[in-house]
């Protein structure tokens, strides 16, 4: 692909600190059993009450950009190990700043969440409603906070282990994807679903909040703008819809939830969480969550396919940090930050959540039932046991928060077909 600021490409970029081994002839691992690509040990922590482990690594790599080629890394993470004291609650999480500021954005929302979260005492009562407050908390206290946030902001892509269930929270357009096995076929789950004009109900929400929601090309006047569809992410993702105000230029965002961008308050992006829940069996073998970076030209089962030839997370987090970083440079003459955790599931023997069919593989699960507005929702399904929970009725969708990002690229993301959602909770 040709070389990048006088330097030959590798297969994997070069560490965010600056480093630049050659990455293609070293070792992965030193004598001291730190993995050099992403330079971290593998980590890992007990769940004692269902005796599993979970072992994980994270990548983070400063995206490339030609025409600011000292801007810093935007992306965070956040992993934190026993929650309250609690050996069976865990946190993950990884965070995209945008804007100005987003860099600072992205570490306060990545510091105070997770102290949000593990202050309130409902925690493990009920882990939802946490998630809800403490989305809601973070982003206010950043509102307040000495950072400029009225054109910066971050999403925030969360898993909460407790237990054998996980929680995943996500604002945003970072996504968290789970590896499931059925039969011989290791399948990829999204847990969390981009929040993008391209949804029919995200973009029907912001626009009851005032809304503009245009192309580039609608707003420049190249195209129709009372023109209302725009296809999908795949096919129109160089030039997504975006959100401006009624008679204003900005903010332009491409996607629908933020923490932060509190000009765009007036418009629709909320800092409220869509929550899902899964509960773990035998099959459910890792999960990954990344930024977008990650996720702009690779599929949710690209990533599972890619991940699952790796029996050590840190070589896996390498490996689809490169090829994500590649790619990019094969699309277009810069790269977004990358930010990547890989969780492995290991040693789970049995679950309460359903039983095994013996014949595929698939996981046989209870009905769901969750509470939305003042309506109920009931539903069995099967295979991983996934609801989502986004507390927000009609009253909510006109207290209209909102976020923005003028520097933010557009999404590009292919869909994976094979990980279409099990329910739809519609608002």
């Amino acid at each position: 692909m040709g070389c990048v600021h006088g330097k030959c490409c590798s297969r994997y970029p070069s560490s965010s600190n600056g480093d630049s081994r050659n990455f293609g002839e070293v070792d992965p691992y030193s004598l001291q059993r730190k993995h050099i690509l992403t330079e971290r040990s593998l980590e890992h922590v007990s769940v004692p009450s269902y005796n599993f482990d979970l072992k994980y690594s994270v990548l983070t790599q400063r995206g490339y950009y030609p025409d600011s080629l000292d801007k810093e890394n935007q992306d965070s993470f956040c992993i934190r190990t026993q929650i309250q004291g609690n050996p069976d609650i865990h946190f993950f999480g990884v965070f995209d700043g945008h804007g100005q500021f987003g860099t600072e954005c992205s570490n306060f929302v990545k510091d105070r969440l997770v102290e949000v979260l593990s202050s309130d005492p409902a925690l493990l009562d009920d882990p939802v409603k946490a998630y809800h407050s403490a989305f809601l908390t973070t982003n206010t206290e950043l509102h307040n906070s000495v950072i400029d946030d009225s054109m910066s902001g971050t999403t925030a892509i969360t898993v909460l282990v407790v237990g054998d269930r996980i929680f995943v929270a996500n604002v945003g357009d970072s996504r968290a994807v789970l590896a499931v096995k059925d039969g011989n076929r290791i399948v990829a789950q999204d847990l969390s679903y981009d929040q993008t004009p391209f949804r029919k109900d995200e973009y029907e929400r912001v626009k009851l909040c005032g809304a503009r929601v245009l192309s580039v090309d609608q707003v420049e006047g190249f195209k129709d703008p009372d023109v209302q569809t725009w296809g999908d992410e795949e096919s129109q993702g160089g030039d997504p819809p975006r959100l401006w105000v009624p008679n204003g230029m900005y903010p332009g965002t491409a996607f629908t939830r933020s923490v932060g961008d509190s000009t765009a308050e007036s418009i629709g992006v909320v800092a409220d969480p869509e929550v899902s829940m899964v509960q773990l069996t035998p099959n459910h073998l890792f999960f990954v969550i990344a930024s977008d970076g990650v996720f702009e030209f690779l599929s949710s089962q690209a990533v599972v396919t890619m991940a699952a030839r790796y029996t050590d997370p840190r070589d896996a987090c390498a490996a689809i940090a490169g090829e994500s970083y590649k790619i990019w440079l094969d699309h277009e003459n810069r790269t977004d930050d990358i930010t990547i955790i890989i969780v492995h599931i290991r040693g789970l023997i049995n679950s309460a959540a359903g039983a095994t069919d013996g014949s595929s593989g698939t996981v046989l699960g209870p009905a769901i039932t969750t509470q939305k507005g003042t309506s109920e929702l009931s539903v069995a399904t099967t295979g991983s046991e996934v609801y989502r929970s986004v507390r927000s009725d009609l009253s909510d969708l006109r207290s209209c928060q909102y976020a923005i990002s003028m520097n933010r690229s557009p999404a590009i993301v292919v869909p994976s077909p094979t990980s279409r959602r099990p329910l739809e909770v519609l608002i």
